[in-house]
């Protein structure tokens, strides 16, 4: 066996009222894939950002190559070879994508200056290895997708010659080919020898892609091992401490008549006549493949954006949005796949992040009862699990996990009719995801509509009573889901393999 590449000892990080990380150990390998798992709050974040600069630790060594380092900033970090692709991505839109992949390393002239030809060049390489050369280094960055967006980040990355890559959740916003593309990237980065950090809650990526694994649970490590060693129940039962059997919640669907029906929708470039209806206490699945155009759906009926045609019927009322405040007030709600920058204000606390919409709740009189928000506050944290020192923590320093479930909670205290979520469970562990599941399904039990906008297969089959599956800005079925309808049947339709006529 090869001797680690990098060694990580002892290390422990603490913040006022929490202990992020105990002690902890890791070992990552030329030429292997390490995943690290843990549920949100494990203390992944936090090791990451300790390995990259951002953070000190209080205590524990850093060895690379059996040398002990120091870490006083992510320059030092990118000095030493060590290089991170983070699942929000950290880019600049009015750069052009050449400048975004080598800011801070960009290629000189002799005179010191930046040499554009050769940057440009240089951005065209390395992205052609990606198998992504249909992007432009010329070419704003404001003006791509999210998934494109992603590739920027990893192109990044890649620009950099490191030994030690970690990847943060790299497949979130991608597409199947493109995490196809990115796990050829992952073999042949193996091949060269570098030691690669895979941070993921999927486990069929996990076996997929890594060789060895890594479990941390409550700041502290749990276990290490090799993955073809190693059943996925023991992987769960370590990050938990509990055996989670039966992740989607057997739910009784007692479904009602007609709340919101949808007629003819239509929008100039990302969708056209969409037609659907969502019935009381109804799990309504949309599910399709990345651009299909299943957000912006959802952020039209928010009144993010207005469409050019279409009714919308609101318990046999037709509704006219021209912004999410008059959805919100006709009880339609929104949980945005974009949580840090549009479901979250990073800079208050959580209390204040939940009550935000519900203040006519906790008011008297145009003053704040601070008593009854906690309160408010106090029920929905408890109910989603949410993991935090205490209320009073600002949003901007949860995991992005526990930031998921701050807004789900800020939405369900408004109390709404309709509750619209986007991939509610994007980085979410999966214990995690199974409390958010078994609120949903009581939510749906009690009453509530929902639309859930998911990418995972699992997640469409296990928690939705009807699937609607979209490609390219249209519906092309709806499923009833039960024995017959299957994951292959649903990619089939969402890749436009197997047209079905609407049922």
């Amino acid at each position: 066996m090869s001797e680690p590449l990098l060694t990580l000892t002892g290390l422990s990080k603490s913040f006022p009222g929490v202990k992020a990380l105990d002690s902890v150990s890791l070992e990552l390998y030329p030429g292997q894939v390490t995943a690290l798992i843990g549920e949100n709050g494990a203390g992944k974040s936090t090791l990451v950002k300790s390995m990259t600069g951002i953070y000190q630790p209080d205590e524990g060594v850093i060895k690379i190559r059996g040398k002990p380092v120091s870490l006083p900033s992510p320059h030092a970090a990118f000095g030493l070879g060590i290089t991170a692709i983070h699942q929000e991505t950290v880019l600049f839109d009015e750069l052009t994508i050449g400048e975004n992949i080598f800011l801070g390393h960009a290629p000189k002239t002799g005179f010191g200056t930046i040499d554009w030809s050769r940057l440009r060049q240089k951005s065209r390489d390395v992205l052609s290895e990606m198998g992504a050369a249909h992007i432009n280094p010329s070419s704003i960055l404001k003006e791509l997708g999210i998934a494109n967006k992603h590739l920027v980040a990893v192109a990044r990355a890649m620009s950099i010659k490191a030994d030690i890559v970690i990847m943060d959740e790299p497949t979130a916003a991608l597409s199947h080919k493109e995490i196809k593309d990115l796990f050829d990237l992952i073999e042949h980065l193996k091949n060269s020898g570098k030691a690669i950090l895979f941070i993921s809650h999927k486990f069929d990526e996990i076996y997929r892609i890594a060789e060895r694994f890594t479990v941390f649970r409550d700041g502290q490590f749990i276990g290490k091992g090799l993955i073809d060693d190693t059943d996925q129940s023991q992987i769960v039962q370590m990050m938990v401490g509990r055996s989670v059997d039966q992740i989607y919640p057997q739910k009784k669907a007692t479904i009602g008549s007609p709340v919101l029906s949808v007629a003819h929708l239509s929008h100039p470039t990302e969708f056209n006549d969409i037609s659907f209806a969502l019935n009381k206490g109804e799990i309504l699945g949309f599910y399709g493949l990345v651009g299909s155009g299943r957000s912006e759906v959802m952020q039209a009926l928010f009144g993010i954006t207005t469409p050019s045609a279409g009714t919308v019927t609101l318990q046999d009322t037709n509704v006219d949005f021209n912004s999410p405040a008059d959805a919100i007030d006709a009880g339609i709600v929104y949980v945005p796949e974009e949580r840090g920058k549009q479901g979250v204000v990073v800079d208050l606390p959580i209390f204040q992040n939940v009550s935000l919409p519900s203040l006519g709740k906790t008011s008297r009189n145009g003053f704040l009862q601070l008593a009854e928000e906690f309160t408010l506050v106090r029920d929905y944290a408890t109910r989603l699990d949410l993991r935090a020192a205490s209320l009073s923590q600002h949003a901007g320093t949860l995991s992005g996990g526990n930031q998921q479930k701050v807004v789900v909670a800020k939405w369900l205290a408004t109390q709404p009719k309709v509750i619209i979520l986007d991939e509610p469970t994007k980085g979410i562990d999966i214990g995690s995801k199974a409390a958010v599941h078994e609120f949903m399904g009581d939510l749906a039990s009690q009453g509530l509509s929902v639309i859930m906008v998911s990418s995972e297969l699992p997640e469409i089959l296990g928690m939705s009573d009807r699937v609607v599956v979209m490609r390219e800005g249209l519906i092309v079925d709806i499923y009833t889901n039960d024995d017959a309808l299957t994951s292959e049947r649903l990619v089939m339709a969402a890749a436009g393999i197997n047209d079905g006529a609407l049922s």
